[in-house]
C-alpha cells in the first residue's frame, strides 16, 4: 500500500495505483459528471457505484449511526492515520483477501484532517452481480446447501479469528456466479481466539434474521432454517 500526504487530505491505495489516484475519486458528483455512475444505495449516506471500463467499485463515505450521528454526521476524532476507520478497514480487509477469504478487494482511500477531526471515503470493488441476503430471501427461499455455503463461508472468516462488527443479513452478499461473500468490514478486528466472541458473532446475525422476518412477509425464512446455517458453519 502507498501513502500521498497533500496538505490536510491523506490518500492510500494499491502499489499499482501510483499516479492515478487522485481526490476526484472521492467525490460522487465527479463521477456522474462523467457518466460513469452505475448505481446507488442509501444508508447512513449514500453509496456510489461506478465503473472504469470495464471494472465496477464501491464509494463510500463513513458517517456516524446512531444517537451520535444524529448531532455530528460524518466527523470522528484525529489520534493519527492508522487509527482512522477508513485506514483500519482498508488494512483488514487487504489481510483477509491475501489469505484468500470472499472479502471485495479494497482499492483506495481517504482521510481529510479538519483540526483535531477528520473525514474519510474507502472505495472498494464490487462484487459482479451483487444481492445482499435480504434481497435473496425476499425474492426466494434459500434451499439447505445455500445455507451450509453460507454457514461455511462465516466459520472461513472465524477460523482465522476476524470479528465482524456488524454480521447482518445486509453484509452477506451472493455474486451472479451462484458464490457468497462477506463485505462491511468498519470497525472490525482480528481477536484471539474464542467462542465467546465466535458465538456473539453469530448470535447477532440470527437477530437480524428474525427482525427482517418481522419487517416483511416478503422475507422467505424460518427459524429451522438458521439449524440449516449452524450446520455448514459447524461441518
Amino acid at each position: 500500500m502507498l501513502i500521498d500526504t497533500q496538505g490536510a487530505r491523506v490518500l492510500f491505495f494499491q502499489d499499482e495505483l501510483k499516479g492515478e489516484i487522485t481526490p476526484e475519486y472521492f467525490d460522487g458528483a465527479y463521477w456522474q459528471r462523467n457518466n460513469a455512475i452505475i448505481g446507488s444505495a442509501f444508508g447512513r449516506g449514500i453509496t456510489w457505484f461506478f465503473k472504469i471500463n470495464n471494472d465496477e467499485f464501491v464509494l463510500r463515505h463513513y458517517h456516524r449511526g446512531g444517537l451520535v450521528g444524529k448531532l455530528i454526521k460524518d466527523s470522528y476524532c484525529y489520534t493519527g492515520l492508522e487509527s482512522t476507520r477508513a485506514y483500519q478497514e482498508f488494512m483488514v480487509t487487504q489481510q483477509l483477501v491475501e489469505k484468500g477469504l470472499p472479502a471485495p478487494q479494497p482499492v483506495a482511500g481517504q482521510v481529510i484532517k479538519h483540526g483535531l477531526f477528520y473525514r474519510a471515503d474507502l472505495i472498494t470493488q464490487k462484487i459482479a452481480g451483487a444481492n445482499d441476503l435480504v434481497a435473496v430471501l425476499k425474492d426466494r427461499a434459500l434451499n439447505q446447501d445455500d445455507y451450509q455455503q453460507i454457514g461455511e463461508m462465516i466459520r472461513r472468516f472465524h477460523d482465522v479469528n476476524l470479528w465482524h462488527a456488524d454480521l447482518n443479513t445486509h453484509n452477506i452478499i451472493l455474486d451472479g456466479d451462484g458464490k457468497w461473500w462477506l463485505i462491511d468490514f468498519d470497525r472490525c478486528k482480528f481477536k484471539p481466539a474464542a467462542d465467546s466472541w465466535k458465538q456473539a458473532n453469530l448470535a447477532r446475525l440470527k437477530r437480524s434474521f428474525v427482525k427482517e422476518q418481522s419487517k416483511d412477509t416478503a422475507f422467505k425464512w424460518q427459524t429451522s432454517d438458521w439449524d440449516l446455517l449452524l450446520a455448514g458453519y459447524q461441518n
